[in-house]
């Protein structure tokens, strides 16, 4: 392990000594500035190069460094020209630095900074905007990235992966401090985060604006996440941003951009009904790091022993009727039936046996195969195809797999489930995106559990349909959308559409958007009416996040129509990527110092800065050194982290995921609620029997005792089961509470008499005051 590019092991001196971030968060927009300070300690000129995470979504719109006095803005070129430019300037004896994003996936990005004198000090400063996703619990989650994890590179892909030094946290070489700045129209009610924090300091007297600090000694082990909540949040909202003077009216910098953020209500009649339909596949990752730890706070749960307890929950609270199917994969693919079945009580016993049995066993992370395979499957008549894949994301070919849930996002919804620090943002939030569906991320001390049932909530949710986005403008204003068409809309989510408008009007001039769509066979519409005022100090965030989205959707085009164009639309993403500002897949910050009168002499030393790595290593990692080739060290990294945040600790006495472990998984006490659920039938009933007494803390002999005369015994297991969840279980109420509905039609199906009486019964025995109508009955 001490040889091979792991510097800081060999006590070589590495240049990055600290990073501070400025967090600045307006309503659910975040500009994010980080500022990287470099000094050279060695004897010979010294190129550094340093591969970190971003956001998957981010627009980064600034890149500039400072050496000594001497102040360098980069301008955005083209990928090849940019780094030409750069390899000229190192020849020549300049400093240079180059800035560019990962051609497998938007959300890493590799910077350089070259030809640093002896002696010399540089201070790198990047700028990015992003968009803080709506959680379950209404509150917007901003992550700052610390942990990278490998990508897997599945067999016979093209494409090198990034290589990557790594250290043990313990011999991280630089600090990292973090402070955040909140403002919104509405009070600040609290900030949470994974990771420990000063008291959040209000500014003003409405609790409007807040300011609030990591705290000091933080351990480089996590992405660094906050959960912001408003009071009254969420509320359809729009921002007009002015156009910046010296661009060309007409252009995209020119003209205002308008962002909108509206968040759809629904007919309640319509959302009560449910849906009792729909082909449920669901797709779980078991490659080696999956056996890694959930978060370093709960060592003793890992990722796979989390994600089989979620899958047993799911399919209890999946609806009679309808079809499902589980797929898991890793260098290989298995499911457990040759195609999707009814969902019966066979069929339920049969997939929760196969469940229990899973480990993470399947070597590498090769999702692209399954995902194949289930596209190819027939879908079931009036049975809507929704799929829920489960995975750390450690994949290289990011856009390749996105670009197969695009292909096919006419056959089904897509919910996706990052698991773990250092999840890939861009293949999460990507699948979610393009397959009409919603993304959720499970790191830190989150249970994974409720976030799940959250989105099949939404998956149970009739589809919306015929969506469509009209613009009413004063005369003389036009618009031009920005945002890919909208395809998926559900009750109580955001969804953001930029656009630019050209044309003359006054200040005190009205729009209007109204979304008109089609639900469970119901036409609904919503309005926004809207000032075309500018607001004030938004700078050009909302032009980035624009610009962002258009060259998204452009690279996406690129992508699908690759060798059929004249390379029109890759033009198009450079030109509109370097009037912007905004980096893309084709272009690259470049910034040279040509205001250095001598050039820089002696031999340039080649340095990898190195990233840390999370707990239990679990994969193949590339490491670069100077004098050997490059090579694979087992076990030599699980995460790759940095930037923005920071490192973690290791172990080295785990497999990595080329490697299969056949272990049974060992089965821990279980815990109550999931013990009851597990006894639950596919129709929504309970048996009585000694297994559900012990669950619910009771001997056979109490049940049995406390039952009403007339009651039929699965009518009285099934009363209650449901007194004991609404008693004991109420924190977790997110998490059964689709179960629980399935019992209730279950016990209404039945036409139970005495159900009052059993209600009464079940009090006494548990010592409670449980109401009937509470419930459900």
């Amino acid at each position: 392990m001490n040889c091979c590019g792991l510097i800081t092991v060999q006590k070589e001196p590495v240049p990055l000594k600290s990073i501070e971030v400025e967090l600045e968060v307006r309503d659910h927009v975040a500009t994010v500035v980080s500022t990287l300070n470099y000094e050279n300690k060695e004897d010979k000129p010294l190129e550094a190069v340093f591969v970190f995470p971003l956001p998957g979504d981010a627009a980064v719109c600034h890149f500039s460094a400072k050496i000594g006095q001497t102040q360098i803005v980069a301008e955005v070129k083209e990928k090849q020209e940019a780094r030409e430019e750069y390899d000229d300037a190192l020849s020549s004896g300049q400093q240079a630095f180059l800035l560019e994003e990962s051609e497998q996936s938007p959300d890493i990005f590799t910077l350089s900074v070259g030809s640093l004198p002896p002696g010399e000090s540089a201070s790198i400063r990047l700028e990015y905007v992003t968009e803080l996703a709506v959680q379950a619990d209404d509150g917007l989650r901003f992550c700052l990235p610390a942990v990278l994890n490998p990508r897997y590179q599945p067999q016979g892909s093209g494409g090198a992966s990034v290589q990557v030094t790594s250290v043990p946290a313990s011999l991280v070489p630089y600090s990292l401090s973090f402070s955040a700045r909140v403002s919104s129209p509405r009070p600040v009610s609290k900030v949470e985060s994974n990771c420990s924090l000063d008291p959040l300091q209000y500014v003003n007297t409405e609790q409007t604006q807040a300011t609030v600090k990591l705290a000091a000694g933080h351990k480089f082990d996590r992405d660094v996440e906050l959960l912001i909540f408003y009071k009254d949040a969420h509320q359809p909202t729009a921002v007009v941003e002015a156009g910046q003077a010296s661009a060309k009216p007409g252009s995209l910098m020119g003209d205002p951009v308008v962002m909108l953020s509206l968040y759809p209500e629904f007919p309640q009649s319509v959302m009560s009904s449910g849906a009792s339909r729909g082909e449920f596949v669901l797709l779980l990752d078991r490659s080696g790091s999956m056996d890694c730890h959930t978060s370093n706070s709960k060592p003793q749960e890992t990722r796979i022993g989390s994600a089989r307890d979620t899958l047993l929950l799911l399919l209890k609270s999946l609806p009679m009727g309808c079809y499902f199917n589980i797929y898991s994969f890793g260098s290989r693919y298995e499911h457990i039936f040759p195609k999707s079945m009814e969902y019966s009580e066979k069929t339920l016993e049969e997939a929760v046996k196969k469940v229990e049995e899973m480990t993470a066993n399947l070597g590498g992370t090769e999702i692209l195969q399954p995902l194949k395979h289930i596209y190819s499957q027939p879908c079931i008549p009036n049975q809507p195809r929704q799929l829920f894949v489960f995975t750390d994301g450690e994949v290289s070919n990011t856009k390749e797999v996105i670009n197969l849930v695009k292909k096919n996002s006419g056959s089904h919804r897509c919910f996706s489930f990052g698991i773990g620090e250092g999840a890939s943002s861009a293949l999460i939030n990507g699948l979610a995106k393009e397959g009409g569906g919603h993304a959720q991320f499970i790191t830190g001390n989150a249970r994974m559990q409720p976030k799940v049932m959250q989105s099949l909530r939404f998956a149970l949710q009739p589809a919306v349909v015929d969506i469509s986005v009209t613009w009413d403008l004063p005369k003389g204003v036009s618009v031009t959308v920005l945002s890919p068409p909208i395809t998926a809309l559900f009750q109580g989510q955001r969804s953001l559409v930029y656009a630019q408008l050209t044309g003359e009007s006054s200040e005190a001039a009205q729009g209007c958007v109204t979304v008109k769509y089609s639900l469970a066979g119901h036409p609904s519409q919503n309005q926004l009416h809207f000032t075309l005022k500018p607001a004030e100090d938004t700078g050009l965030t909302v032009h980035g996040l624009g610009a962002r989205t258009l060259i998204r959707s452009l690279e996406m085009e690129e992508r699908e129509n690759r060798g059929q164009r004249d390379g029109g639309v890759k033009k198009k993403v450079v030109e509109l990527s370097v009037q912007s500002g905004v980096s893309s897949s084709f272009t690259a910050f470049i910034a040279v110092n040509k205001g250095n009168s001598e050039p820089i002499q002696g031999p340039l030393v080649h340095r990898n800065v190195p990233t840390g790595r999370t707990s239990r290593a679990t994969q193949h990692a590339s490491l670069a050194c100077d004098s050997l080739p490059f090579m694979h060290l087992r076990r030599a990294c699980s995460a790759l982290t940095m930037s923005f945040g920071g490192l973690a600790a290791f172990d080295d006495d785990v497999d990595d995921d080329t490697d299969d472990k056949s272990a049974m998984p060992t089965q821990p006490c279980r815990d109550p609620l999931l013990q009851l659920v597990s006894l639950q039938k596919a129709s929504g009933c309970w048996l009585l029997d000694p297994a559900l007494a012990a669950a619910l803390g009771k001997t056979s002999e109490e049940l049995d005792k406390s039952k009403p005369a007339s009651v039929n015994q699965e009518v009285w297991a099934t009363i209650l089961a449901l007194i004991w969840l609404h008693a004991f279980k109420t924190d977790a109420k997110e998490e059964w509470e689709l179960l629980a509905m399935k019992a209730v039609s279950w016990l209404r199906a039945q036409n139970a008499p005495c159900v009052e009486e059993c209600v009464e019964a079940g009090n006494t025995l548990f010592g409670c005051e449980m109401q009937k109508n509470v419930l459900g009955l």
